[in-house]
């Protein structure tokens, strides 16, 4: 059974930074790619970043690249989300989540689901 397992949100004022961290277990397949999309409220959800399990290659939606860093431990199959340079419009739920392909990424079309974690971004 895949288990996706957040930690890292929180309140921050505008500028600062927070990581937030995605544990996997259970996965069976190394071609997954593991990322995060937001939902704020009154918004669409938006894919913003995605890295290959496979070869680490990391994507990025247009909003936060330049300010968001993804990375992976392979060791500990945990993903990781640098955000840097937050603003308001960053404030939504974090969700860590699996995909098949970078489309389904991009799409929202997720197979695994972790809890969803708050970040807001108030002065």
């Amino acid at each position: 059974q895949v288990q996706l397992v957040e930690s890292g949100g929180g309140l921050v004022q505008p500028g600062g930074s927070l990581r937030l961290s995605c544990a996997a277990s259970g996965l069976k397949y190394r071609y997954y790619y593991l990322g995060w999309f937001r939902q704020a409220p009154g918004k669409e959800r938006e894919g913003i970043s995605c890295i290959s399990l496979s070869d680490g290659s990391p994507y990025y939606s247009d909003s936060v690249k330049g300010r968001f860093t993804i990375s992976k431990d392979n060791r500990e199959n945990t993903v990781f989300l640098q955000m840097d340079g937050l603003k308001p419009e960053d404030t939504a739920i974090y969700y860590c989540a699996t995909y098949v392909t970078t489309y389904a990424f991009y799409t929202i079309d997720y197979d695994h689901l972790g809890q969803g974690t708050q970040v807001t971004v108030s002065s």
